[in-house]
């Protein structure tokens, strides 16, 4: 009996083992059922529920705005397909409305943006200013997109032309474009006004070339010191920026703010007149006369150009300074910190008449430029910039030596100079077809 006790231990051991596995394993199933169920209820219940399960979590705006953008400038009811592709809403006509992005760089983030233009430094604390955007008429205006940008331009050379206005666009544009390629700078002159910068991923060259008046001005020397009166002759070219026009693809031409002074004009080497004067025996003649025949020889030498083949010259119609109580010399200011409504925009006298001008000579330019293989057109700012009496340095720049003198001339930036990128971004995209697709 003892021995059979032996042989029957094992067998009811193994058997109580063999059932202690199969509860073990029904436990672990029952587990696995009810985490299955519970995961499946809670799916289900996030399908029935959510909006749009699916969609993924966007960027940040501001990631959202450097991704290239497809740019088709169209009246809205004109639809995609529309036959005639040359049929456009007006980009230069509209209003500012309220923008919360605020602009793609700030005046620390821009490795640079100059002093002179850098408001926030020199003790701006309003930044309403930053926060409006241009809205055409009939159309959006696309925001400024820096690959797109390079990718307009990638193999070109792109120069901004005249005065220090023209740098300053030149100087928004090397920020807007820094946000995606640190440029390389590559050549200054000796006082600092002409600049290039290249691009190397994008083989694309920025350049500015200074000049006054576009054409050949000397300034009067009166006993021994500078006068800032000029000795202007309207159908010489100025060959500091002209002998370099036939390397360039597309050229940005602007001027007039200096021709707000007393200045004396010639024709054929003789004197046929002056601006801003009063004096006997002299023909006084009216600035849209002086700005109309230097625009009209600026353009004509363009059509001339034989080595200019291709190019397509932009002329950047004039921008309004906002003096109010005085000019710059005798306490002028714009203190202004919010832009005018259409109501409160002067779109009459001088700044209208000069708009005027260039235009004008613009289009008349296009019909010999249609023959000659050159392209023309405005790039205009002048109605937008009327209504930005609160964009400009004012008192807030680097004025060392010039305490007391406000610039109400220059743009802040960033600031509302930089829609003039947007709409260049623009103008460039409609002469390449008017979509640039990702």
């Amino acid at each position: 009996m003892v021995g059979s006790m032996k042989l029957s231990l094992p067998a009811t051991l193994q058997k109580f083992l063999h059932h202690n596995r199969k509860e073990r394993q029904y436990y672990w199933d029952m587990k696995f059922l009810l985490c299955s169920l519970g995961f499946s209820s809670f799916f289900i219940f996030f399908i029935l529920y959510s909006p749009n399960p699916f969609r993924l979590r966007p960027k940040p705006q501001q990631d959202l705005r450097h991704q290239t953008t497809n740019i088709s400038i169209i009246p809205k009811d004109q639809g995609s397909d529309h036959e005639d592709h040359h049929q456009y809403c007006d980009l230069f006509k509209g209003r500012w409305i309220k923008d919360m992005d605020g602009p793609l760089y700030t005046n620390w983030s821009c490795r640079t943006l100059p002093d002179t233009k850098n408001c926030g430094k020199h003790g701006r604390e309003d930044v309403d200013f930053m926060k409006w955007r241009w809205k055409p008429d009939g159309c959006d205006l696309p925001r400024f997109d820096p690959k797109t940008f390079l990718r307009i331009v990638h193999g070109k050379k792109l120069a901004f032309i005249g005065d220090s206005i023209a740098r300053n666009q030149m100087e928004s544009l090397l920020c807007l474009l820094s946000h995606e390629e640190t440029p390389v700078d590559i050549y200054k002159d000796s006082k600092d006004r002409s600049r290039t910068w290249y691009f190397p991923s994008h083989d694309f060259t920025l350049l500015v070339f200074w000049s006054k008046f576009l054409v050949v001005g000397e300034e009067r020397v009166i006993n021994g010191s500078l006068s800032g009166v000029f000795d202007l002759q309207l159908d010489r070219i100025d060959h500091n920026w002209a002998s370099k026009l036939p390397m360039v693809d597309y050229a940005i031409l602007s001027d007039a703010h200096w021709f707000f002074r007393k200045n004396y004009i010639y024709e054929g080497g003789n004197l046929i007149g002056c601006v801003f004067c009063n004096e006997a025996n002299l023909t006084k003649h009216e600035l849209g006369f002086l700005l109309r025949r230097v625009v009209r020889t600026v353009l004509q030498h363009i059509n001339d150009c034989k080595d200019c083949k291709g190019l397509l010259a932009l002329v950047r119609t004039f921008s309004p300074s906002h003096f109010e109580n005085g000019t710059w010399n005798n306490g002028g200011n714009c203190n202004r910190t919010s832009p005018f409504s259409d109501e409160e925009a002067n779109l009459k006298g001088t700044d209208w008449e000069l708009w005027n001008v260039q235009v004008e000579e613009v289009e008349r330019a296009k019909v010999e430029g249609v023959k000659k293989g050159k392209k023309f057109g405005a790039l205009d700012v002048t109605r937008a910039m009327l209504m930005r009496p609160d964009g400009h340095p004012g008192a807030h720049w680097n004025n060392k030596g010039m305490e007391g003198f406000n610039d109400c001339v220059h743009w802040c930036l960033p600031g509302p100079i930089d829609t003039w990128n947007d709409l260049l971004m623009a103008v460039l995209s409609r002469e390449n077809g008017g979509s640039i697709l990702n």
